[in-house]
């Protein structure tokens, strides 16, 4: 609650701060049922509601808080839907960044992929992100392409695929 205090977001392209800590000071466990659910729609950028997938969702901790980290899926396919980028995103908060924290979550969430079924999956970061793309390469992204940023407020995303196993 202090990152999101701080203005902290767990969502990489729009700030959920302010409503996430909303919903905890009106009802804890709403807030953790609803980062946890499956069903319904969730808003992406620009406000649009969509199906929400399946997921699972990790708190990155080294004894404090340090971030999130959440897999998202399709059951049967490693094919994901348009509006989203990739099938793992995260978020470390300012004070643990270049820490390794973001480089040992990805490691550690690539076997939960594996056992949902999932050979490789893709993950971006902007194209001006560099940490991130170290996060990416030292857990073995292999780069796959750019894909164009969607208006002039964005950055091109760079696509990278990890195998989750051997």
């Amino acid at each position: 609650m202090a990152a999101l205090g701080n203005g902290w977001s767990p969502n990489t392209t729009r700030n959920v701060s302010r409503e996430q800590l909303a919903l905890y000071h009106k009802a804890p466990e709403r807030l953790l049922a609803e980062l946890t659910r499956h069903d319904g729609t969730i808003v992406i950028e620009g406000g649009r509601r969509v199906p929400r997938l399946p997921s699972r969702v990790f708190w990155i901790f080294d004894g404090e808080f340090c971030g999130t980290i959440n897999l998202r899926f399709t059951p049967g396919t490693e094919a994901l839907p348009p509006h989203v980028s990739g099938h793992i995103g995260y978020a470390v908060v300012p004070w643990k960044r270049r820490r390794g924290c973001a480089t040992a979550a990805l490691a550690m969430i690539l076997p939960v992929a594996r056992e949902i079924g999932l050979a490789r999956v893709l993950v971006t970061c902007d194209a001006n992100n560099e940490a991130s793309r170290r996060v990416i390469l030292a857990n073995g992204g292999a780069f796959a392409g750019i894909q164009e940023a969607k208006d002039l407020s964005q950055q091109p995303k760079l696509l990278f695929w990890i195998a989750t196993g051997p």
